[in-house]
């Protein structure tokens, strides 16, 4: 684990990286071609990721003048991952062609270990940052994969972003059960409808998948909404501290309840207020992997406070706020 004590390292040097998932069939390269077919003057680097020994994804995307890498026959979420580091590797190299990377996932993978890589390989962590996790939700079929499959729940939690596509072929009734059914695995990431991927690029791109304010200005309760259900022990339980944090106590804190409960802790983020720092820290953590930098001071009549947010199965409420009051300053 990196130390998570307050850094200089100015986050916007490193490039913003947006991974795509959902499962199969929910839109994911129809919201690709979408982004890249937009007028917004940017260009972006794609890795597509196939389950199989053919590709066929390369081909549906737009022929744009992104340049577009392929990993077939394997998941990128195991067998390929050291080919994803050896891509990002590769365009390092050529940093000053494209703006950001879009990473779009097979809809049979764990997002879980496609974010680990952006903590796990130093290489990478120090050129990219994870702006945000993307998760595509096919609005017709969401609630039938839901019993079948165990990765459309781990999509769900991991999302910075939830796009409900295909939002025309149902009626209100099945809109409202799905959007129920997201909520109680993932309390907090904000939810944009659509048709045929077509959302504003601001709710994909460049999203912060850090900053917890984008989170409060899409859902401004969700720090006091503690009442989650869940459906496979998966719920999230948010935390919020008003004296400051003491950074070492912090570090050793999150150290240990990682290497004990990491297996079950899918994701941890927040908004942290060191003792002596004049500047907000961002941390967060994908499992055992864990990472954080300072992002620029606290905003005029912004609550100088410690927020922090667990995403994950069998969370124990009372225990993770004991350890998390533990590191405030005496």
């Amino acid at each position: 684990m990196s130390d998570a004590s307050p850094t200089s390292d100015p986050a916007d040097t490193l490039v913003p990286v947006t991974v795509l998932t959902g499962f199969l069939g929910a839109g994911k390269t129809t919201l690709l071609n979408h982004i890249l077919t937009a007028e917004h003057g940017r260009k972006y680097a794609v890795v597509i990721n196939e389950f199989g020994e053919l590709g066929v994804d390369n081909d549906l995307v737009v022929d744009a003048d992104e340049e577009v890498f392929e990993m077939n026959n394997g998941c990128i979420c195991c067998t390929v991952r050291g080919d994803l580091i050896r891509i990002l590797g590769s365009l390092m190299k050529r940093r000053n062609k494209f703006d950001g990377i879009i990473i779009e996932t097979t809809g049979l993978a764990d997002p879980a270990p496609v974010a680990q890589t952006f903590f796990a390989d130093e290489d990478v962590r120090a050129k990219t940052r994870l702006d945000a996790v993307i998760t595509v939700v096919d609005a017709l079929n969401f609630l039938q994969t839901l019993k079948e499959s165990p990765e459309a729940h781990q999509q769900i939690a991991f999302a910075d972003v939830i796009i409900l596509n295909k939002t025309d072929l149902v009626d209100e009734a099945q809109l409202k059960a799905v959007e129920d059914a997201i909520r109680k695995l993932n309390a907090f990431a904000p939810i944009h409808k659509a048709q045929k991927g077509n959302v504003k690029l601001t709710d994909v791109m460049d999203v912060g998948g850090f900053d917890l304010q984008r989170t409060l200005s899409a859902v401004p309760d969700f720090l006091e909404n503690t009442h989650h259900h869940h459906e496979e022990d998966v719920n999230s339980i948010s935390l919020t501290l008003k004296t400051p944090l003491d950074a070492g106590r912090f570090q050793m804190w999150i150290s240990a309840l990682l290497q004990e409960k990491g297996t079950d802790i899918l994701r941890t983020k927040g908004i942290l207020n060191f003792e002596g720092q004049p500047d907000r820290f961002a941390f967060q953590a994908v499992h055992m992997m864990a990472d954080g930098n300072s992002i620029g001071p606290w905003k005029e009549g912004e609550a100088k406070e410690s927020r922090l947010v667990f995403i994950g199965r069998n969370l124990n409420r009372p225990q993770l706020r004991r350890g998390f009051e533990s590191c405030a300053v005496s």
